[in-house]
């Protein structure tokens, strides 16, 4: 899911949110970002942060944020509740 946070926050633009279903794919999925941005756009994150084992990993590029959740971390920090007024970009089941 990609929201649209421009209207609403002064330190960025974007939050894209998506879930892995293991370790492994949390990890793969971070990894894979970072790969592609730096290929195709010559951009490195800002930073990361968190390890798969936690559940969730930030991968931070200033005006655009992801966070890479397992399912349960996803159902318990509920991003898009905290951020239900902000337009749904991209939404993908």
């Amino acid at each position: 899911m990609q929201l649209d946070l421009r209207q609403l926050s002064p330190y960025v633009d974007y939050f894209i949110m998506c879930t892995g279903a293991s370790e492994r794919q949390l990890k793969a999925i971070a990894d894979g970002i970072e790969e592609h941005t730096v290929k195709k756009y010559d951009l490195k994150p800002r930073r990361r942060e968190g390890i798969v084992e936690s559940g969730w990993i930030l991968v931070d590029y200033s005006d655009v944020i992801i966070h890479i959740f397992s399912a349960s971390q996803r159902k318990y920090y509920q991003l898009e509740q905290l951020w239900k007024e902000a337009p749904v970009v991209l939404k993908i089941q």
